[in-house]
């Protein structure tokens, strides 16, 4: 019996293109200070802010999902958030994950983020239990990368200045279907919401 259609998935809110630029400025930076080899970057177009990853779906559950992202758009009001710091996973002593950090001081994203996560339980999808730690990945660190590479990321996050970068105005949701290619992975848009719709 073949196995049904999955579909790998998940949600999140895009980015202006004027902060795309400047993350990808930085990661020019960082490759010039000698991290090219050791990191697998992302492409800047592909940035975003994820709020729940939902990781390979079969295709009935396309129509549930889209439904109860369709309710929590339209109960929550567009907000704005600033993108600033750099950072990494662990931490830069052993980075695995590049990041650009997400200040929100409203609270509104992390109102969002909750909202998506009980209105995707309450369809079966197993919520989230870690906190949420609002970020962009840059890159990540290679699994083959020695102790000598891991270390000069690490320096090169160290000797990298990055201040606010600039504010994002959240106005819409997205439903991406994510597909790993050779070159990358490949995002495209499954469904799109305005936030703020049902008032």
């Amino acid at each position: 019996m073949a196995q049904p259609e999955t579909w790998r998935t998940f949600v999140a809110l895009p980015l202006s293109p004027a902060v795309i630029e400047k993350l990808s400025a930085i990661q020019r930076t960082l490759r010039r200070i000698g991290t090219e080899q050791a990191v697998a970057w992302v492409n800047p177009d592909n940035i975003h802010l994820t709020l729940f990853f939902l990781g390979d779906i079969v295709l009935e559950r396309r129509q549930p999902v889209e439904t109860a992202l369709g309710v929590v758009a339209r109960h929550a009001h567009p907000f704005a958030f600033n993108v600033q710091g750099l950072g990494a996973f662990p931490n830069v002593k052993r980075p695995r994950v590049i990041w650009v950090g997400v200040e929100d001081s409203t609270g509104r994203l992390a109102l969002l983020h909750r909202a998506v996560n009980e209105a995707l339980a309450s369809i079966g999808f197993q919520p989230e239990e870690r906190r949420f730690s609002p970020h962009l990945t840059l890159g990540r660190v290679r699994q083959r990368a020695s102790r000598e590479e891991e270390q000069a990321v690490g320096e090169a996050i160290r000797q990298t200045e990055v201040g606010v970068l600039g504010e994002v105005l959240a106005e819409e949701l997205i439903f991406f279907r994510s597909v790993l290619k050779s070159s990358g992975a490949e995002y495209t848009p499954l469904a799109r919401y305005r936030l703020g719709m049902g008032d």
